[in-house]
């Protein structure tokens, strides 16, 4: 299993932290400000996570973030974000994935190693758009290529159908994290067994293509 780093736990931050944590997976929060860190793991936010300057080398050596496999960089500073994606690439962390607040920011960050560049407003324009052109997809969040969070209404053929009974690992290429049940119930870790319903909403984790031809599915 991956391991995730994200540093800022401001709302972009968070709401990163809190779709991995969710989704099951192993992931440590780090932020400067001691009220944002406790709020974040009394409100089940996420786990694991630690007050801490990002940008000090020794901080983030201290944490150990070089045996993390991906690291987000959720920090709206120029400055501090530039400093810690450099501090990441020198600790050898292949994956970086930096905010960025304008282009030239995000330039910058890419000359000094960040892998991927995320533009929130942009994205949240595109992501508006998609919706729009497509309603069966009702939210989705692309960390990378390989790894996209999806909220999709269940089609029909699953309806009155258990998870075991579907195979939807086998047939689909979906893992289902989550179930957001017509009457407003959130069900997460679904067991093998639970029944899809008619109006059910599926939190499902696959990549980009299989997204595709599931909606094609629908």
């Amino acid at each position: 299993m991956k391991q995730y780093l994200v540093i800022g736990l401001g709302r972009f931050g968070a709401s990163v932290a809190k779709t991995l944590y969710n989704a099951g997976e192993i992931v440590l929060g780090v932020d400067i400000s001691e009220e944002l860190v406790q709020d974040k793991i009394d409100n089940n936010v996420l786990k694991n996570a630690i007050i801490g300057d990002a940008s000090d080398e020794k901080i983030l050596k201290d944490i150990g973030a070089e045996n993390f496999d991906i690291a987000f960089v959720c920090i709206g500073d120029i400055e501090a974000s530039v400093m810690i994606a450099l501090n990441l690439k020198e600790l050898g962390i292949k994956s970086i994935i930096a905010k960025a607040i304008n282009k030239k920011h995000g330039k910058v960050l890419t000359k000094i190693g960040a892998t991927e560049i995320v533009y929130p407003e942009e994205h949240m324009g595109k992501r508006i758009a998609e919706l729009t052109m497509n309603t069966d997809i009702i939210e989705h969040l692309k960390f990378t290529d390989d790894f996209v969070l999806v909220e999709i209404k269940a089609p029909s053929i699953f309806w009155n159908n258990s998870l075991i009974k579907l195979d939807v690992r086998n047939k689909y290429n979906i893992n289902v994290v989550g179930i957001k049940k017509s009457g407003g119930k959130f069900i997460p870790n679904p067991t093998a067994n639970i029944i899809i319903e008619e109006g059910d909403i599926l939190v499902v984790i696959t990549d980009r293509k299989t997204v595709k031809s599931f909606n094609d599915l629908i």
